[in-house]
């Protein structure tokens, strides 16, 4: 079996037990043991990133592959989250971050490596641009899962259900990082799209006509969301419903056509 293979079935492991951690105490009065979890994270990180750099850096130019791709998403996101945790209680976000790398660096040591999509930086504009569109992608999922919370909390204390989040963050908090994050991830999302229309020759061929539209919709709906929370006092299950139905947009722009071309149709 090959190092990375090791790696990621490492990486899978702690990832685990991390998640374990989480959900065994998710509904304790004291909470999850937060040293155990992010302690058990940072050994999963840290082997995953090291996964990351060896598949994407592996030869002369960098392999965009989608499974690559999807593991460095992960990777940003599960860092993010991470970060947050030593500050504020996620307890929720923890295990889906933490579960899904743990099963997507599961996914890699089955997934053939033969899918090269090199990226060659030519130009610093593409370079942003390609930058811009992961940076704002990761936000945005962060932000739907904390959309998540968000309604969670909220669904809990309409029913007076008070120890269910008594080891949760106040529902305003959770609700001002929600928009907080949403807001980075629209201006993120904005800028990729402005540079890809100015710098991208191939940007509105018709070979990429489905990506900039649905990405285009995707960033219309999260313009909305904002609008109408801060304009018309949106919350709730309204908020979480369409940022999941803009978070689906851009997933599938950014990864909808990759999978049939890479995997469908190879």
């Amino acid at each position: 079996m090959e190092l990375a293979n090791i790696g990621a079935l490492a990486a899978f492991f702690c990832y685990l037990a991390a998640t374990i951690a989480v959900i065994i105490r998710l509904f304790h009065p004291k909470g999850p043991h937060l040293v155990t979890v992010l302690a058990l994270g940072c050994m999963a990180i840290i082997v995953h990133t090291l996964n990351t750099g060896h598949y994407l850096f592996n030869q002369e130019s960098i392999n965009f592959s989608l499974p690559n791709v999807i593991s460095l998403v992960s990777l940003v996101i599960t860092l993010t989250v991470t970060a947050i945790a030593l500050r504020f209680k996620v307890n929720l976000l923890i295990p889906v971050t933490y579960g899904f790398a743990g099963i997507w660096q599961l996914i890699m040591v089955f997934v053939p490596q033969g899918h090269n999509t090199p990226f060659i930086v030519e130009k610093l504009a593409v370079f942003s641009h390609i930058t811009l569109a992961l940076v704002a992608y990761c936000v945005l999922i962060i932000a739907t899962l904390y959309a998540f919370q968000v309604a969670y909390i909220n669904m809990k204390l309409k029913s007076k259900n008070l120890i269910a989040v008594s080891h949760l963050p106040p529902l305003m908090q959770v609700e001002n990082q929600l928009f907080t994050i949403l807001f980075i991830g629209t201006v993120c999302l904005f800028m990729s799209e402005a540079t890809g229309f100015i710098f991208l020759d191939n940007f509105i061929s018709k070979e990429n006509a489905h990506k900039t539209v649905l990405s285009l919709l995707a960033l219309l709906l999260y313009i909305t969301i904002l609008w109408g929370h801060y304009r018309k006092g949106w919350r709730g299950y309204r908020v979480l419903t369409m940022t999941i139905a803009a978070s689906a947009l851009l997933t599938l722009a950014y990864f909808g056509s990759r999978f049939v071309k890479e995997f469908l149709l190879s």
